[in-house]
């Protein structure tokens, strides 16, 4: 699924001309706060070669996000991630700043849960979210995800949220 919209965002496949926005987006403090901090360009630059890969190699991964004007809003997706040893499959997404507080991001984890379960068939996605981002951990809990743990990833200490099929 190369494409796909929600009422109020267009979502197009991760490509190369994605990357200027990507950096932008990367490089805002409050943004990235919760990704890990702020990444430069040629993290970026790596950091859209390796979901690319994700694509291809699993047919599925993370897309560019517009909103109907056409104004970059972010990235999200479906994307394999390793926590406490194990291959999990998670939802994740990231906006801009200015569009934040308005429903996108519960907008968009309800239709990539939909995809991922219903479209994909797969067993279960997670979402992990720092524990004190509490904005994310709200959305997840309207798309009806269950809290399952607490664990470390990556030295932060993160909360993991799961629905199943």
């Amino acid at each position: 699924m190369n494409s796909f919209s929600t009422t109020r965002l267009i979502a197009e496949r991760l490509r190369e001309d994605h990357l200027a926005d990507l950096v932008e987006l990367h490089l805002d403090p409050d943004v990235s706060r919760y990704l890990g901090g702020v990444r430069s360009a040629e993290v970026t630059t790596t950091y859209l070669a390796t979901n690319m890969a994700h694509w291809d190699q699993h047919g599925f991964g993370l897309w560019a996000l517009r909103t109907k004007d056409g104004a970059f809003a972010g990235r999200a997706g479906i994307r394999h991630i390793r926590v406490d040893g194990i291959d999990e499959i998670e939802i994740a997404y990231t906006f801009k700043r200015g569009l934040w507080g308005q429903g996108f991001a519960s907008e968009i984890a309800i239709a990539l849960t939909d995809i991922g379960l219903s479209q994909l068939k797969l067993p279960s996605l997670i979402g992990l979210v720092f524990v004190e981002h509490s904005a994310s951990r709200r959305v997840l809990e309207k798309a009806n995800y269950v809290l399952e743990k607490s664990t470390t990833h990556h030295g932060e200490d993160v909360v993991i949220y799961r629905i199943q099929r």
